[in-house]
C-alpha cells in the first residue's frame, strides 16, 4: 500500500501532484493534465478496500460505472509496479502493489456546488442537468426485486447513525419530530415504493448524485464520481437518485433551480408517479446529510440545518390546481415558471404544459414544429384530456399543480374545476389578456420554444375563444416581474 509512504508518492508521479484532495476513503492527486485517484486501504460498515485485490476490484468498477456518464473523464484503471530497482511505476510488468483510477483531470472551480455559491447556474444549466440525468436513467440496468427495499435500507442505516450521535448535535424535540414524520411518510408511500421496485423504476443509478459529484465541462453538466462500493446503495429508485441533487439546492437556497430541473427531469422522463415520493427521498438524504455533519462538534449548525429543511419537506398541506390561461403571446410560461417555486410542496409545483404534451403524444421533440393539421379539436381534446390525467395522478399523490394552456372553451375551464373538486384539491383561475398588438409582437420574437403559435393565431383566438367571467384576470401587457409578482399574491392568497 503507498498512501502513506511520501517517497514513493513523489517518485510515481510525473509531473509530481500540485495537489492532493484526501477524503475518507480516497486520495486524489492532481499531477498536471491528470488527476489519479487511490483508495485508501480502510475497512468501514459500507466499504472495504482492505486489500489489493479489493482495491483493483473497486477502481475496475469505478471506471465502468463511470464511463456510463462520464467516459472522457474515466480512463481506466492502472496497476501500480515496483521496478527491478525498487522504483514505483504506474503500468508495467509484475506483481502490482497497488491500483489507480486515472481521470482526465478538468477545471475545478466548475463543479456546481461552487458555481451554485458563486451565482453561476443558470434555468438553462438545470434544464440540461435534467434532461443528461433522464437519458442516464432511461438506460441504467435494473436492480430486480430482490433484496431488502432500498429506502427501508437507507432509513435503517440512518436509525443507527443517528442513535450514536452526541444527544447535544440536534434539538431532540425536532429530531423526535422528524422521525414520527419520517415513519409516517414510509407507511404512506410503502405500497407506491413496493409497485415502482416491482416496474423497473429501481435501477444501477448514481447514487451520489449532490452538486460537488456535477461538473461543468465544454458548457455541458458531467455527472462523475458515482457510489461504486456498494450496490445496495446506488441500486435505487431514480427519483431517489435525482432527490439528492434537488435536496442540495434546497439546502443552497436555491428552490427555484431545484424547481426547474425537477420539471425538466418529469417533462423528459415522463415519470409523474414518482413525485409524490419527493417529500419522503429528500428528506432522508438530508437526513443522511445530517447525521454526517453532526459527528463534528463544529458542524453541529449545518446538522440542525439539514434537519430543518428534512422537517419542512415532510410537513403536508393541501395541493392546489392552478391554472395560468390565456391567448397565445400572454406569457403563460413566464409565468408558470415564475409560480411554481413559490408553492407549496418539497421543491413547488409541477407545471403541466399543453404546448410540450401536445407534442409528447405524437412523439416528437418539444421544439420540433407540427403541422397545421396537427391542432385539430380533437388534437386539443386528446392534449387536454392528457394534461388533466396527468394532474389528476400528481394531485393525489399529494403535489401542486400549474396548467399552462389556453383554456379557451368554457368546458375545458370546467374540466379542470372539476378535477380539483374529485381530487380534494383547492384550485386558482388565472386568465392572462393584454393587446392583441402586444401579443403579435411576442409571438414573433420567440425563439426555441416548444409553442408552434403565430400571429395569426392570436388572432384567430381574439375573435374565436372566451375568457372566463369568473378566473381572476391578470393584466400581462406589462414586463415579467409585474405580471409574475401580481399572479404570485393570487397565489399566495389562494394557498393561505
Amino acid at each position: 500500500m503507498i498512501e502513506d509512504n511520501p517517497a514513493d508518492i513523489a517518485q510515481l508521479f510525473d509531473p509530481p501532484p500540485d495537489a492532493v484532495i484526501e477524503t475518507h476513503i480516497s486520495k486524489v492527486f492532481l499531477c498536471g493534465d491528470r488527476a489519479w485517484k487511490l483508495k485508501k486501504a480502510v475497512r468501514l460498515p459500507y466499504v472495504n478496500f482492505s486489500t489489493r485485490e479489493l482495491r483493483r476490484i473497486a477502481c475496475e468498477r469505478e471506471v465502468a460505472l463511470n464511463r456510463r456518464t462520464a467516459p472522457e473523464l474515466y480512463l481506466g484503471a492502472r496497476r501500480v509496479c515496483r521496478s527491478a530497482d525498487g522504483r514505483l511505476c504506474i503500468g508495467g510488468s509484475g506483481e502490482p502493489v497497488d491500483w489507480l483510477v486515472e481521470m482526465r483531470r478538468f477545471d475545478a472551480s466548475r463543479t456546481f456546488d461552487i458555481l451554485v455559491k458563486d451565482g453561476g447556474l443558470s434555468a438553462d444549466h438545470m434544464e440540461a442537468l435534467a434532461e443528461a440525468i433522464a437519458r442516464f436513467h432511461a438506460v441504467a440496468e435494473p436492480a430486480g426485486e430482490a433484496g431488502e427495499e432500498p429506502v427501508s435500507l437507507a432509513l435503517k442505516l440512518n436509525a443507527e447513525a443517528f442513535a450514536r450521535l452526541d444527544q447535544r448535535a440536534l434539538p431532540q424535540d425536532q429530531r423526535a419530530a422528524f422521525e414520527a414524520a419520517l415513519s409516517d411518510e414510509m407507511a404512506r408511500r410503502r405500497a407506491l415504493l413496493q409497485a415502482r421496485q416491482q416496474r423497473g423504476m429501481v435501477r444501477r443509478c448514481h447514487g451520489d448524485l449532490h452538486l460537488r459529484n456535477i461538473a461543468l465541462i465544454g458548457n455541458a453538466p458531467v455527472l462523475f464520481d458515482c457510489l461504486e462500493f456498494d450496490d445496495r446503495l446506488a441500486c435505487i429508485d431514480t427519483m431517489y437518485d435525482v432527490a439528492f441533487l434537488l435536496m442540495d439546492l434546497l439546502h443552497h437556497g436555491r428552490r427555484d433551480l431545484a424547481n426547474r430541473c425537477l420539471n425538466r427531469y418529469l417533462e423528459v422522463s415522463g415519470d409523474y408517479e414518482g413525485a409524490a415520493l419527493l417529500p419522503l427521498f429528500i428528506a432522508v438524504r438530508a437526513a443522511i446529510r445530517c447525521h454526517i455533519a453532526g459527528l463534528k462538534e463544529d458542524s453541529w449548525p449545518e446538522a440542525r440545518r439539514y434537519l430543518a429543511l428534512a422537517l419542512t419537506v415532510l410537513a403536508h398541506s393541501r395541493p392546489l390546481l392552478a391554472v395560468v390561461a390565456g391567448f397565445s403571446g400572454t406569457g403563460k410560461t413566464t409565468v408558470a415558471r415564475r409560480l411554481a417555486p413559490e408553492a407549496h410542496g418539497a421543491c413547488g409545483a409541477v407545471i403541466l404544459r399543453s404546448d410540450v404534451i401536445r407534442k409528447r403524444l405524437q412523439g416528437i421533440d418539444p421544439l420540433q414544429r407540427l403541422p397545421a393539421d396537427s391542432y385539430t379539436q380533437e388534437a386539443s381534446r386528446r392534449t387536454y384530456d392528457a394534461m388533466l390525467d396527468r394532474a389528476a395522478l400528481l394531485l393525489r399523490g399529494g403535489s401542486t399543480v400549474i396548467l399552462d394552456a389556453v383554456f379557451g372553451q368554457a368546458a375545458e375551464r370546467q374540466a379542470a374545476e372539476a378535477l380539483a373538486r374529485e381530487c380534494g384539491a383547492g384550485f386558482l383561475g388565472l386568465w392572462l389578456e393584454a393587446p392583441l398588438a402586444t401579443l403579435a409582437a411576442r409571438i414573433s420574437s420567440r425563439r426555441n420554444d416548444a409553442s408552434d403559435a403565430t400571429a395569426e393565431v392570436a388572432r384567430w383566438q381574439h375573435q374565436s375563444l372566451t375568457a372566463p367571467q369568473d378566473w381572476h384576470r391578470v393584466d400581462a401587457s406589462g414586463g415579467p416581474d409585474q405580471v409574475a409578482g401580481a399572479a404570485i399574491r393570487l397565489l399566495t392568497a389562494a394557498a393561505s
